[in-house]
């Protein structure tokens, strides 16, 4: 008997052992992913819609342990995942279980976390025409920590030879810095996409990401994104992060095992896009170059997401109210805005805004004409023809910066020289919001400014006074403070190349003044002087624009808030040049002195003024 008894024990230990272990195989098997990975007890939004990723996870019915309201569950034809919105209303922060079940019998259960909210949260303000944005990428900016240049697991190594390899720059290389590019005079950094991209080659731009969730550990973690916000915070800098809506990576998990065909435009497969926005609201396009420009992908490696499909745009919306709140994010510059679904991006838009009224995003809007920009900008009127808006409140002017390739290497004329910035400013009118343009001489995408000039320094004072004085959000590339050079026609490798300082051993730290040669330090304190008086300068933040005709190819505007009072004269001579001051009284008003701020001198504005040469003046009146 007590042999018997021993073996019904061992038999029945047995058994439970191998049900535990079905148990929790089936649970390992089951949940490979849960996103978002938690969220948020008191959100202005209502619901949240959880991704839950495993084999076969939609056989399995869900509930929840507590009472919380499950308003709906979407499966679709991969089983593989399932779609659970839930109530979050009136949720305080807790941990919540979800059990998944078969035939009545719960299988396993998955805890979410719901976190407090950071206090006014929702109220956080976004960077704005008081701001001076320096863009920098990260890989190619500064190496903090030498350890992560290259990770087991991700294809892409360090080669800092290759002009498309990673250098093995990093998120500590931006804190190390930090100081370094406040004392420049700015205030907020935009660094090009830092998410995980694993693509083969060329993965160091990060524009082909295959983990929405997760910081590249090329640059770092999750943690180390948190650590640059809250740094950035301590010294009133603000970070705003590249978020790529259009497209995700041919690497990305999900483009691997797609929840549904149309979770990507197929035709079937691939196929590039023509590149035409102009289709996007031209009332004569045909439907198959339509299609072609939105549809299509922007590149072979970068999958084209389907903002139309109802899942996709959630999903984006929560993957970046997610960030906001997980890196406490000032803003947002959107990547290829104009080649997303219209109504799908402005419904993107339009929540992120709805939830943080105050916060700022632009929009990348590469077009070539003023009308075509502003259609894409919030409440704009031309949009309002076709009753669409984006809700985007601010979008890059890029008629500008396409001016700028050629304004001060050009003489006099009806529509030459600086002509083309008065006739820029002019067409003002189609904007919703001036004041919230994103202005630049250039960025990781197009030439240098110091290459088309030949490095000459005069143009790039001229350049840099433009931007910085005239109304919106002026943006730095990092690099032009030290006239860093780089020729689009040999490839983006020239144009984003390492900061001179950011790696041990490098030759040369441009990042010190003794480090800097007396060229790179003649750019440099022009930018820092500049940019720091910008930086208090409440008419140039808020004032009123007032331009006149340029004449002989001097160029004067003023910038007026109440009695503070700025006048900026740009003179694109070789020569001097003798202002008669009586034409400017309507904006002088009698005032009759100022100083000079880019050189500290007092002048006297009585009748005539006199302006050197290829010279900029910016006068406190």
């Amino acid at each position: 008997m007590k042999i018997n008894s021993f073996f019904q024990k061992a038999s029945i230990f047995f058994s439970l052992f191998l049900l535990l272990n079905i148990f929790s195989t089936e649970l390992n098997a089951q949940i490979e992913r849960v996103e978002p990975p938690f969220w948020w007890a008191d959100m202005e939004t209502s619901e949240i819609e959880i991704l839950f990723y495993g084999k076969n996870i939609a056989e399995y019915s869900v509930s929840t342990q507590e009472e919380v309201v499950i308003n709906g569950v979407v499966k679709t034809e991969n089983p593989n995942y399932l779609f659970v919105t839930i109530e979050t209303k009136n949720l305080q922060p807790q941990t919540l279980h979800f059990n998944f079940s078969k035939k009545k019998r719960v299988k396993f259960t998955q805890e979410y976390e719901l976190k407090k909210r950071k206090e006014n949260s929702a109220l956080r303000e976004g960077f704005s025409s008081a701001d001076v944005m320096y863009l920098l990428m990260p890989d190619r900016f500064a190496n903090g920590n030498p350890n992560n240049d290259s990770v087991k697991g991700l294809a892409d190594k360090l080669n800092r030879e290759a002009e498309g390899g990673r250098h093995g720059g990093d998120i500590q290389g931006i804190i190390d810095h930090l100081d370094y590019i406040k004392d420049l005079g700015a205030t907020a950094i935009w660094s090009t996409p830092l998410l995980e991209d694993n693509e083969k080659t060329h993965s160091y731009h990060t524009y082909a990401q295959s983990d929405v969730y997760k910081i590249d550990p090329r640059y770092g973690s999750n943690e180390d994104y948190q650590r640059l916000a809250e740094e950035m915070h301590q010294r009133d800098m603000k970070l705003i992060m590249d978020y790529v809506t259009n497209h995700w990576g041919a690497e990305h998990w999900m483009i691997k095992d797609l929840p549904t065909y149309d979770w990507i435009h197929q035709f079937p497969g691939y196929a590039n896009s023509n590149y035409r926005m102009e289709t996007q609201y031209d009332p004569n396009a045909s439907a198959i170059d339509a299609k072609y420009c939105e549809k299509g992908w922007f590149v072979k490696s970068m999958p084209d997401l389907n903002q139309s499909n109802p899942l996709v745009v959630q999903y984006l919306i929560q993957n970046a109210i997610w960030w906001i709140e997980f890196a406490d994010l000032d803003g947002f510059r959107v990547d290829t805005y104009s080649y997303n679904d219209k109504e799908g991006i402005s419904k993107w838009t339009k929540a992120i805004m709805d939830e943080y009224p105050n916060f700022n995003i632009v929009g990348e809007v590469w077009l070539h004409n003023q009308a075509q920009i502003s259609y894409w900008q919030k409440d704009s009127k031309i949009g309002a023809l076709q009753n669409y808006n984006t809700y985007l409140p601010s979008v890059m002017d890029f008629t500008l910066h396409d001016a700028m390739g050629n304004i001060f290497k050009e003489k006099a004329g009806w529509g030459s020289g600086m002509q083309k910035a008065y006739g820029n400013f002019v067409n003002d009118f189609l904007y919703p919001n001036p004041q919230n343009l994103l202005v630049f001489l250039e960025n990781h995408d197009t030439g240098r400014f110091n290459e088309i000039y030949d490095q000459d320094f005069n143009s790039y004072q001229l350049g840099l006074t433009l931007i910085a004085t005239t109304r919106g959000i002026p943006q730095l590339y990092y690099g032009s403070e030290i006239g860093m050079r780089g020729d689009k026609g040999k490839g983006d490798g020239a144009i984003r190349q390492d900061f001179p300082g950011g790696w041990i051993g490098d030759e040369q730290n441009a990042f010190t003044v003794s480090g800097r040669t007396e060229l790179q330090e003649n750019f440099h304190s022009f930018t820092k002087k500049l940019l720091s008086f910008r930086k208090n300068s409440k008419a140039i933040h808020e004032g009123k624009l007032t331009h006149y005709l340029p004449e002989n190819n001097v160029y004067v505007y003023f910038r007026e808030l109440a009695d503070d009072k700025v006048m900026v004269i740009l003179n694109n001579n070789e020569e001097e040049q003798n202002l008669d001051l009586n034409r400017f009284q309507e904006n002088l008003n009698g005032i009759s002195s100022g100083k000079e701020v880019l050189s500290g001198k007092q002048l006297q504005l009585k009748e005539k003024l006199s302006i050197a040469g290829k010279t900029p003046m910016v006068i406190q009146l």
